[in-house]
């Protein structure tokens, strides 16, 4: 199944973070916090203008990013957990 996010939403894949410390320590399951990094699936075209001109997103799939800890709809989509959200909950992309 083929998933396309509408206007200025995106699709993304939730990053999932190391399961020990710098210092070696491991953390439990229990203890895991649901990381606020994700990777790009898909995106929208874009939000209409005043004049109704389409403006791409500046994000596109592939790219790293951060994004607000409560943000987005939580989707299950062929057995894989996504997140849509808007692009105005995304805080920035990282550098590769």
């Amino acid at each position: 199944m083929k998933f396309r996010p509408l206007h200025d939403r995106v699709l993304l894949r939730r990053v999932e973070q190391d399961e020990k410390t710098k210092g070696g320590i491991i953390i439990p399951d229990t203890a895991k916090e649901k990381p606020m990094e994700g990777e790009i699936v898909a995106v929208g075209s874009g939000l209409r203008d005043e004049t109704g001109k389409i403006v791409p997103l500046d994000v596109k799939a592939g790219d790293r990013v951060l994004f607000s800890k409560w943000s987005g709809t939580e989707v299950t989509l062929e057995g894989e957990d996504l997140l849509v959200m808007k692009e105005s909950d995304i805080m920035g992309v990282l550098a590769a």
